[in-house]
């Protein structure tokens, strides 16, 4: 929406011009194999995306270039698993991603990809420069080779038994065990299995080319120095690249026995391609020569381009080291990385996002939602990871919307647009009204110096792409004309004091566009819409020293024209209800695979209750028309369900979270257990499990707890619930029935068929718990149920490890 910059690339290539401040942007190419989630895309595409669109607005020449990266042996072992050729792969998920950010309002001047033909023209290259330099040397590896596919196999290729001690996992990678976490090489797994035979690989000597990083050290360095001062790299850039120098630089292989790559052109290597890692940064520049044949007017121009890269700090060694060896080796004049800006990680909820895992809120899923892009945007950017670690959770995403842009940024433009819209008499006729005598009004006069001063402010926090600081001082200005409207009581200017109010409110409708300017880069969709309601072109949006924009940021009520007409006044966000974070919570929560999974445990659920519907199967005896009523009704009191029939609905059991055990002080078979139910507080439970679950088998871990028995007290401590165990026969064994790990703390229990809200407090004269629990059962599968009906929750159904067929209590 309102996408300036990929109109103009649409009709002609840019390019650097002379006496201009020209800029070349690019983010971290993301790997082509997997949706991008919403870490990945604040890490790298939607900073970018942020500063790009800031120097456009400033009247910079600004190129954004990114695309796919898509060679390398990922991507050959997803085209294996999926039975299709490596460009089916990336065809497809160039596609996906394309969309992805498109959604997102990412302004690229060029999205391309590196399997193109500039790729392996501009990679080959360089190539052929830095073996002409002698900074290239050839050197023997061994590697597994697969006598059956008659190739040399990559890490990922190949799988085998953990060589970790203790570990031993039997599907260890190549090049990392998913178990225990510990890198490998694939000569090291025992009993390997080539992936796509499943026969015995071989060790097998193989050359490979390498690139002599310590020769170009000193080159190096001396970049490194000048440059990360000059160019104010970011702190954890600095702090990686040392650790790199410090540790010494290595020769690095450049090459792989794939097939799926650009292909090194020397006779003796003609079957292996070039390492992703040395290719994939050559990205930048080839997805520029597929924007103009004239690419060498950017990255060979340092002297009238600057670049600047982002990216999340597992990439920085490969930007900061490896890519600026390449082009220093070539001998070439190259444009250098002046500035590098890295994020740490965004974590979900509580755990990290993965791809691999298909863990935390992906692009599609955000797209999916009925929550705006602009409000995704603004929340990852006040969120962005700058110097540590942040957290996505969705009750913050909601506070941010509800208290920041509802009521801060989206309740002050509103005010002020429609009291300006009400009809004459009591407001202005959508007309800017005229501000005679602004300069001497002593709270308008103090705005501007107050707003000009935050202007500057964001300008400087914005060249030195310190974002987050830029999006908040550009808030914090849409608080003060919150504050300014207040103190004027413009309501009451408006009978007593016309001028006054005229002056207030043509200042007041400046600030707003001045606030459109200034979060364009953040919000381009909320710029959009603001200038809609302005009625003012896009183009209009600026914040450029030539034409005076920053200076006239001291005096607001001199941006928009006496006489204009406004266009029509309407709300720009929409309150997030606590319903609706809890059905977003519960919707992704868990992994990918686990969602499919509840996905399908509901299906199954609904398919049984309708087929108990159908055939008015009862609780043993309620019939159907006695079933209680379906819980949109008000729960009936405890006195009321006295006589009611005995069901299973009755029961409140719920997905628990134990945050704390420890052994009891006065009773050596209890432990004391913390349990977070999905209440304010954890309730504290006493259970008899210290003989058969060890401690620290207790720590963190979900469970099922029946949560409306009445409170007992057991050796001076009250028990608030009860955590429901399976035992053997013999009663020599208990564990604990334990919900899927996708499970949502708090979340009832259901089973599928049987409706309504539990008792508050089981009546246990009336003995509903014993009368139940003589059918809550394990079966031999594992699965804890009632009768025949699984334990279920929005994330599958409960099991316990090992005791089938045994009584639950």
């Amino acid at each position: 929406m309102g996408d300036r910059s990929a109109a103009a690339s649409a009709s002609a290539a840019k390019l650097p011009v002379p006496e201009k401040r020209n800029i070349l942007i690019t983010s971290a190419l993301p790997y082509v194999n997997n949706v991008p989630h919403l870490g990945n895309i604040i890490g790298s595409v939607l900073s970018a995306d942020v500063f790009a669109r800031y120097c456009r607005i400033r009247g910079y020449n600004a190129l954004y270039i990114c695309g796919t990266d898509e060679y390398g042996t990922a991507t050959e072992t997803k085209a294996l698993e999926d039975g299709c050729s490596p460009k089916e792969i990336c065809d497809k998920y160039h596609a996906i991603h394309s969309e992805v950010y498109k959604w997102f309002n990412i302004s690229f001047d060029e999205f391309g990809r590196t399997s193109s033909p500039q790729q392996t023209e501009v990679c080959q290259a360089i190539f052929k420069k830095l073996l002409d330099n002698n900074w290239l040397s050839e050197n023997t590896m061994q590697q597994l080779y697969c006598d059956t596919c008659k190739r040399f196999l990559a890490d990922r290729l190949v799988e085998g038994n953990c060589p970790t001690p203790g570990c031993l996992y039997d599907s260890a990678r190549g090049d990392q065990c998913e178990k225990c976490g510990k890198l490998l090489n694939p000569t090291e797994l025992l009993e390997p299995k080539c992936k796509v035979c499943r026969n015995t690989p071989h060790i097998r000597d193989t050359n490979h080319l390498f690139l002599e990083l310590p020769l170009l050290k000193d080159k190096l360095e001396e970049y490194i120095n000048n440059m990360s001062v000059a160019g104010g790299w970011s702190q954890n850039a600095i702090q990686t690249t040392n650790a790199w120098l410090r540790e010494g630089l290595k020769a690095r292989c450049i090459t792989r026995d794939l097939k799926w790559g650009v292909p090194v052109p020397l006779e003796k290597f003609k079957d292996k391609v070039f390492y992703v890692w040395f290719d994939a940064p050559i990205g930048y520049v080839s997805i520029t020569a597929c924007h103009t044949p004239e690419w060498e007017k950017w990255w060979k121009n340092p002297e009238n381009v600057e670049l600047y890269q982002f990216m999340g700090k597992d990439n920085v060694p490969f930007h900061t080291v490896m890519f600026p060896s390449t082009l220093l080796g070539t001998g070439e004049s190259w444009t250098l990385m002046k500035t590098i800006s890295v994020t740490e990680y965004l974590n979900y909820e509580a755990g990290k996002f993965s791809k691999s895992k298909g863990v935390g809120v992906f692009g599609n899923d955000a797209k999916d939602t009925n929550i705006p892009v602009e409000v995704w945007r603004y929340y990852l950017l006040t969120n962005r990871p700058e110097v540590s670690d942040t957290l996505f959770t969705w009750v913050d995403l909601q506070a941010k919307l509800n208290g920041e842009l509802l009521s801060n940024l989206g309740n002050f433009i509103n005010r002020v647009l429609s009291f300006i819209a009400k009809d004459p008499g009591s407001g202005y006729g959508s007309i800017i009204p005229d501000a005679q005598g602004a300069d001497s009004h002593p709270l308008t006069k103090a705005l501007g110096d107050k707003v000009g001063n935050y202007v500057e402010q964001y300008i400087e926090a914005m060249e030195k792409v310190k974002l987050k600081q830029g999006l908040k001082i550009a808030m914090t200005i849409s608080g003060e004309g919150n504050g300014y409207l207040q103190e004027s009581q413009f309501w009451k200017l408006y009978k007593e004091d016309r001028p006054s109010c005229s002056i207030v409110m043509k200042t007041s409708a400046g600030l707003v566009y001045l606030l459109a300017c200034l979060l364009e880069p953040f919000m381009p969709s909320f710029s959009f819409e603001v200038l809609k309601q302005l009625n003012l072109p896009l183009e209009t949006i600026s914040l450029s020293d030539e034409k005076g924009d920053i200076e006239r940021a001291k005096r607001p009520w001199d941006f928009l024209p006496a006489g204009h007409k406004i266009g029509t006044p309407a709300p720009l966000f929409k309150e997030l209800k606590d319903e609706e974070v809890e059905f977003y919570r519960q919707k992704f929560a868990g992994s990918q695979a686990d969602r499919i999974v509840r996905a399908e445990a509901e299906a199954e659920a609904k398919k049984l209750a309708d087929k108990l519907k159908e055939t008015k199967v009862s609780d043993g005896k309620t019939a159907k028309k006695d079933w209680p009523k379906k819980s949109a009704e008000a729960k009936p009191k405890a006195s009321a369900r006295a006589n009611e029939e005995i069901s299973i609905s009755r029961l409140d059991i719920r997905v628990g979270l134990i945050t704390k055990a420890q052994k009891h002080p006065d009773a050596d078979a209890l432990y004391v257990e913390e349990i977070d139910v999905g209440e304010p507080q954890p309730r504290t439970v006493v259970s008899g499990l210290v003989k058969y679950i060890p401690l620290e088998e207790m720590q963190n871990r979900k469970v099922c707890v029946l949560c409306n028995l009445k409170p007992a007290t057991m050796r001076g401590i009250k028990s608030q619930a009860m955590v429901l165990a399976a035992s053997n026969n013999d009663h020599t064994k208990i564990e604990l029935v334990e919900p899927p790990e996708g499970a949502v703390v708090g979340e009832r229990v259901t089973f599928p068929g049987f409706e309504g809200l539990p008792d508050d407090i089981l009546n246990p004269k009336k003995k509903v718990w014993e009368t139940l629990q003589v059918d809550l059962h394990t079966d031999k599968e594992l699965v804890a149920r009632y009768k025949d009906l699984p334990f279920t929750t929005s994330a599958g159904v409960c099991k316990v490890s090992s005791i089938s067929e045994g009584s639950i209590r």
